[in-house]
Formats: structure tokens, sequence, C-alpha cells
């Protein structure tokens, strides 16, 4: 029986699709934050709500081939993205305040730089969970 490798080709699609997921779900995240005045958390979860739909359909035919259609695959690709959007967006937030806090930047311009911490974050976790636990076959 062959082991799975944490970053094989998968890691490649899966990039390429991040890309694409990344790049809706950021302009989502940065219209609600800085053009209607929502907040990190909430523009963070509406990137990551629709991003997450498209993100699970994407994954599944092309990065992971994934050929179930049950509920179960469903379940546990929201679980992983709850879970690593709570992880990612939790340490985003706090690790940049602490980078940035000599440089006096305001509450707005942190909050942006964390929002692309929170992606790049979220992006390496959830790629992990989805290969080993969502669409594990």
């Amino acid at each position: 029986m062959l082991r799975k490798q944490p970053f094989d080709k998968t890691f490649i699609t899966f990039l390429i699709v991040g890309v694409v997921n990344t790049l809706f779900g950021t302009i989502i995240m940065f219209v609600l934050y800085n053009a209607f005045g929502c907040s990190y958390w909430v523009s963070s979860f509406c990137d990551y709500f629709f991003g997450s739909i498209l993100s699970y359909f994407l994954n599944k035919h092309f990065t992971f081939h994934y050929q179930g259609t049950d509920w179960r695959s469903i379940v546990k690709f929201a679980l992983n993205i709850i879970v690593c959007y709570l992880i990612a967006y939790s340490l985003a937030l706090p690790l940049t305040r602490a980078a940035l806090e000599s440089m006096h930047w305001s509450k707005t311009v942190v909050e942006n730089v964390a929002m692309i911490v929170g992606t790049g974050l979220f992006m390496v976790i959830n790629y992990l969970g989805q290969k080993f636990f969502a669409f594990k076959r």
C-alpha cells in the first residue's frame, strides 16, 4: 500500500485552482471590508463561504478527481473549511498586529494585511485538510 505524500502532483493543481479561488474570494473580502465597511470577520467569512463553494467543485473534479457524490464528502469539506478558517484567521490577526506593532499603522491597514496573511495560512492548511480528510480515498 502506497502512502500519500503531503505535497505531490495534486499540490500544483491545487495551487492553480487556489489562484482562481483566492482571486474570487479576495475580491469579495476586500470589497465588503473597504467599500461596504463590513468587519474583518464578516468580510473574511464571506470570502471563504463563497470561495469554498467554488473550491469544492474545482478541487473535487480537477485536483483530487474525487468520484464520490455522497453527502459525506460535502460535510467533510465544510467541516474542513470551518476548522481551517477558524485556525487561519484566529492566528492571522494577532500575528499581524504583533509584526506591525512598531509601525503604528491604522486598524484598517493592519486588518487588510491580516486578511492577506490569513489567506496564505488558510491555503496551506486547507490543502492538507482536503487531501487527507475531505477527499481522502
